[in-house]
């Protein structure tokens, strides 16, 4: 609201005037003999409210400039609240154009959220096939890498089974032959031979003469003669192996003469084994 204070009227010309009437109407008063006549008394009365009325004006006229004035500044805070509102309604206006653009970025943000979020759900999944068709590749070429290696193993198992086999029957010619020497050499090549076969978990053992038949680790050339309890063992002719604590092929040996079995009826037609027999590896 303005501070600008109400325009001041000069008062003393109208009590001056106000003054003059009072002196008129005492003057017409005093100089009137009694009792006055009506125009004596219209005069008095005149010269009195005229004087009165002159004497009101200035304050009723300094009000009416007041009321003006105010007036004119609560019309002018209305003018100004008038362009306060229109500033603030363009501001409105404003903030709501910067929020829809708000809101259409954040909408094209989601969407191209959206977008990534597939897209990277997609190359997951094509990723995951992808590392699963890689991993089925890979197990079946490991699947037939080890099956190679087994066969192979196998392969190389029963040469080493043959060659110690060669070499048992060299050993076991020197013993025929009753030379020393002889005996003594191939001996050592035979320890050699086993000593380098179990380096690589194939273990050759032999059986003692006079230890007891075992069906678990002992076989009978002749595979149709089922020896009794007490059977004990006269020779070894094929030597035995085990690979990695497994058992590869049982020792093929003879039973001292007292407890060979006779031949069943029913067997006698079936040919005996051969001391030579290619020996079954397994894992």
């Amino acid at each position: 609201m303005s501070n600008r204070a109400a325009p001041r009227l000069s008062k003393w010309p109208f009590l001056l005037a106000d003054a003059a009437l009072m002196g008129v109407a005492w003057l017409i008063f005093w100089q009137c003999p009694a009792p006055m006549t009506v125009w004596d008394t219209f005069f008095c009365a005149g010269s009195v409210a005229f004087g009165a009325a002159l004497c009101v004006t200035p304050f009723l006229l300094e009000y009416r400039a007041a009321m003006k004035l105010t007036e004119a500044d609560r019309l002018a805070n209305a003018v100004l609240q008038i362009e306060n509102l229109e500033i603030l309604g363009r501001q409105i206006t404003q903030a709501t154009a910067g929020w829809q653009t708000a809101h259409e970025h954040a909408t094209k943000t989601v969407d191209a959220a959206r977008e990534i979020a597939q897209a990277l759900t997609t190359e997951a999944r094509a990723f995951g096939e992808f590392l699963k068709k890689a991993n089925d590749t890979e197990k079946n070429h490991l699947r037939l890498e080890v099956d190679k290696l087994r066969r192979a193993e196998n392969d190389w198992l029963q040469i080493l089974v043959r060659i110690l086999d060669h070499v048992f029957a060299l050993y076991q010619a020197a013993l025929h032959s009753g030379e020393a020497n002889l005996i003594q050499q191939i001996a050592q090549f035979q320890n050699t031979c086993r000593d380098i076969a179990r380096r690589v978990g194939l273990v050759p053992f032999v059986v003692i003469p006079g230890e007891r038949y075992d069906p678990k680790v002992h076989q009978l050339a002749d595979a149709s003669l089922v020896p009794g309890a007490e059977a004990r063992v006269a020779e070894t002719i094929a030597t035995g192996y085990s690979y990695q604590g497994q058992l590869v092929r049982p020792v093929l040996v003879t039973l001292q003469a007292d407890d060979v079995p006779e031949m069943a009826p029913s067997d006698a037609g079936i040919p005996s084994a051969p001391a030579d027999a290619r020996p079954e590896t397994s894992r």
